[in-house]
C-alpha cells in the first residue's frame, strides 16, 4: 500500500543521508597492504548486516510470528502443516523484503560513491605502470597499489597509473551499484505480479480486505489501550482506595509494608491457570488478597 511506500522511501532517503555523513566523518582508508580489503569489506558489508538485523527488528511481523511458538497451547491450535509452512514462507517473504530496504539501499550508494571498493580492491589491480622500475616483484607492487587510495603517498611518477586505477576501480563500483539496484528493482516488479496473479480476490475485492485488515488492526489497538487500561484501573482502587483522575475522593487507602513489598520487585508473567495468566505483581496481589485495610478520610474541599 501507499503506506508501505512512503516508509520504505523515508528509510532509503534516510540510509542515504547516513551513509554520506558515515563515509565523511569516519571513512580513512589505511592504504596498507592486507588491510585495505579488510577495512573497505568492513566498511561496505557490517553497516548493510547490521541495517538488515535492525529492520528485521523494527518489524511486528517478526514478532508476531516468533512469539509464543514454545507454548503448550500453540500445539492445540495449529493448523494444518502444510498450510502453516507454506505461510510462513510467505510472510518470511514479506518481513525480509522490508527489511532489506535499508542494507540494500547502503550497498547501492556505497557502490556508486566507490571510496569503499576502491580502498578494498586497490591492491589487486593488474596495471603496468608509466615510468616505473619494470623489476618490481609481486610483493612490492601490492604495496605501490595499496597507497594508491591515498594520493599523497604516491610518487609523482606513479600518478597517472594511480589516476587509470582509481577510474577502473570507480567504473567497476559503480556498475556493480547500477546492477544491483536495476536487480533490485526488476526482482520487486516481478514479485508483485505473482502475488497479483495468483491471488485468489480480483483487484478491488484486494483493495477492500487490505483497508479492512488495516482498520481492524487500528480498531483492535485502541480497545486493546482502553481494555488493559479499565483493567489496570480496578487493581489500582484496590490497593490505593481510588480511581485516578476522580473528583471528590473521600477516602484513601494506605497499603502496609507487606503489600508495598508484595507489588514490588520483578516478576515473569505467570500462569495462574489453563486460561489466565498474572501480567504483574499488582495484578496478582489484586486477584488474591481481599479487599481491607487502613484507609484514611479526606476533605472534600481541601
Amino acid at each position: 500500500g501507499k503506506e508501505v511506500v512512503i516508509a520504505n522511501a523515508i528509510i532509503a532517503i534516510l540510509t542515504i543521508g547516513g551513509q554520506q555523513l558515515f563515509s565523511f566523518f569516519t571513512f580513512s582508508c589505511p592504504c596498507h597492504v592486507g588491510q585495505n580489503l579488510i577495512y573497505g569489506l568492513a566498511f561496505l558489508g557490517v553497516p548493510a548486516l547490521i541495517l538488515l538485523v535492525v529492520g528485521y527488528a523494527l518489524n511486528n511481523q517478526t514478532w508476531r510470528l516468533v512469539t509464543g511458538k514454545r507454548s503448550p497451547l500453540q500445539e492445540e491450535t495449529t493448523p494444518n502443516r502444510l498450510l502453516q509452512c507454506k505461510l510462513i514462507c510467505f510472510v518470511l517473504c514479506s518481513i525480509t523484503g522490508r527489511a532489506l530496504v535499508a542494507p540494500v539501499t547502503w550497498l547501492a550508494v556505497t557502490l556508486i560513491n566507490g571510496s569503499y571498493y576502491v580502498c578494498a580492491m586497490s591492491e589487486y589491480v593488474s596495471v603496468h605502470y608509466y615510468g616505473a622500475n619494470p623489476n618490481v616483484t609481486d610483493s612490492e607492487r601490492r604495496e605501490i597499489l595499496a597507497t594508491f587510495p591515498c594520493s599523497q603517498l604516491v610518487p609523482p611518477e606513479l600518478t597517472r597509473a594511480r589516476d587509470e586505477v582509481i577510474l577502473l576501480l570507480r567504473y567497476q563500483s559503480q556498475v556493480a551499484g547500477w546492477l544491483l539496484i536495476a536487480v533490485v528493482v526488476i526482482t520487486v516488479f516481478l514479485s508483485y505480479c505473482l502475488a497479483s496473479c495468483f491471488s485468489p480476490l480480483s483487484f478491488l475485492h484486494f483493495r477492500y480486505w487490505s483497508s479492512y485488515v488495516h482498520n481492524e488492526q487500528e480498531l483492535f489497538d485502541e480497545a486493546t489501550d482502553q481494555h488493559s487500561r479499565l483493567y489496570a484501573m480496578q487493581h489500582v482502587r484496590k490497593f490505593f482506595g481510588f480511581v485516578p483522575g476522580s473528583e471528590n475522593v473521600k477516602e484513601i487507602r494506605i497499603p502496609s509494608l507487606r503489600e508495598w513489598q508484595a507489588i514490588s520487585g520483578l516478576a515473569f508473567l505467570k500462569r495462574v491457570d489453563k486460561e489466565h495468566y498474572d501480567y504483574s505483581l499488582l495484578h496478582d496481589w489484586a486477584l488474591k488478597e481481599p479487599v481491607n485495610g487502613k484507609y484514611l478520610k479526606t476533605d472534600e474541599d481541601p
